[in-house]
């Protein structure tokens, strides 16, 4: 399977974009690669803490509504973190050196652009370092449901 550039799928600039590459995706999965590198953004003393762990999540969530945009011929759009529940990590920080793969599964999906994906990341071996829910809006117009928003 050809699978476009992460920066095509994800709508952060490259200094915000914290992934990779995307290793595999389907209609519900997506896994993504991060190799943390003492350049990382976020690196500090040899290591990303791992609350950076959510955010590596929610950008595998991000490309994977990127993905399936890109699969329908439509642009990417913007979407919004709403919540993170459960989040657990088995260390404090990922160390220069690691490489880390982030899955996510959508496990609902809401025609009113509300979804919920379980994520996990794992260490090359298959370990699960970190787990969390993450829930997500994505509105058909973001523009127009900001606006709605300041009102």
């Amino acid at each position: 399977m050809n699978l476009p550039d992460i920066a095509a799928l994800v709508p952060h600039s490259e200094t915000m974009l914290l992934l990779d590459r995307v290793l595999a995706a389907d209609a519900d999965t997506l896994d993504a690669e991060v190799a943390i590198g003492p350049d990382t953004l976020f690196c500090a003393d040899g290591a990303v803490g791992a609350w950076v762990g959510v955010e590596y999540m929610a950008q595998a969530v991000a490309a994977h509504a990127g993905h399936g945009a890109h699969q329908r011929g439509e642009p990417v759009r913007v979407g919004f973190l709403l919540g993170t529940r459960r989040y657990t990590c088995a260390q404090a920080a990922f160390p220069v050196g690691s490489v880390l793969r982030v899955h996510v599964e959508r496990v609902l999906q809401g025609e009113n652009g509300l979804g919920a994906y379980e994520c996990r990341i794992l260490a090359p071996d298959g370990a699960e370092l970190a787990g969390a829910t993450i829930t997500v809006f994505q509105p058909d117009n973001v523009e127009e449901f900001l606006q709605r928003s300041s009102e």
